[in-house]
């Protein structure tokens, strides 16, 4: 192993986190992010937590930038054995209120973005013999209310990465899927939806969420050790996913009363 690892969406959050856990290992890494105050922000904490690297401003909607950033790595780093497709945006709103173009952006930058990220680093990973961990959500899974747009991105995510999966393992290349629930992070900071108060809903969510990004990175590098295809970080996300896969029809009648709930919340405003 050569210990050089890609990440995007680095500036903030998860991204940055999973930089610090993979740095405190002494890996290279190549940051990249639309953000360059919070890239320049990780590099530094990288680097004083015996990591280095080098940062690339990357917008993943644009496969040629994409492009360029796994040549950078190949000439700063002659290669790299992790590519982590993290880079993402939140959204929210009801099917009815979504405009085609809340659709587009999400898909966009949230599916096609890690789909862009595994083509353009692919032959480096293959070369390595390294791992591709993308960066999921449970939402992915579990489908809650009001987020279809995110919902649909994000399952995207997981059915690519169930397809790299089994595609790469004769190339010998490891496959992960990681799919947190909310946690506190900046991805309200890129929010978008037609609603102000879904944004204050989101937001009192993640301030409950007692699982830091850190932790999570924690439990991503535990879990990517030990081989695990599916991590989960939460507890309760967890066992939402057992129960989902024992009973889907439960979860459903769960989710339709969570929906008729936010529906009288945001008409209360």
């Amino acid at each position: 192993m050569h210990n050089r690892m890609m990440i995007t969406g680095a500036g903030s959050g998860l991204g940055r986190e999973i930089a610090l856990r993979w740095a405190r290992d002494g890996w290279r890494l190549a940051l990249s992010d639309v953000n360059e105050g919070g890239l320049a922000e990780t590099l530094k904490m990288v680097r004083e937590v015996g990591g280095d690297g080098f940062t690339m401003r990357c917008d993943v909607r644009d496969y040629s930038q994409l492009i360029g950033f796994a040549q950078a790595c190949e000439e700063k780093l002659g290669g790299i054995d992790i590519v982590v497709n993290n880079a993402g945006v939140a959204s929210g709103g009801f099917f009815d209120e979504l405009s085609l173009e809340d659709w587009d952006w999400q898909i966009a930058i949230n599916l096609m973005g890690v789909v862009k990220g595994c083509k353009a680093f692919l032959p480096l990973v293959q070369k390595s013999k390294g791992k591709i961990i993308n960066i999921a959500s449970m939402a992915a899974l579990m489908q809650a209310p009001g987020m279809s747009n995110y919902n649909v991105a994000k399952a995207g995510v997981v059915a690519l990465s169930e397809s790299l999966l089994v595609e790469l393992r004769q190339a010998e290349v490891g496959v992960h899927v990681v799919c947190p629930s909310f946690f506190q992070t900046n991805l309200l900071d890129s929010f978008r939806g037609p609603t102000p108060n879904v944004k204050a809903q989101i937001g009192k969510l993640l301030e409950s969420s007692p699982i830091t990004a850190a932790d999570i990175a924690d439990y991503i590098h535990q879990q990517v050790a030990k081989g695990e295809f599916m991590i989960l970080p939460h507890d309760e996300g967890r066992m939402a996913w057992k129960v989902k896969q024992q009973s889907p029809q439960a979860i459903y009648d769960e989710m339709a009363t969570l929906a008729e709930k936010k529906r009288a919340k945001s008409k209360a405003f």
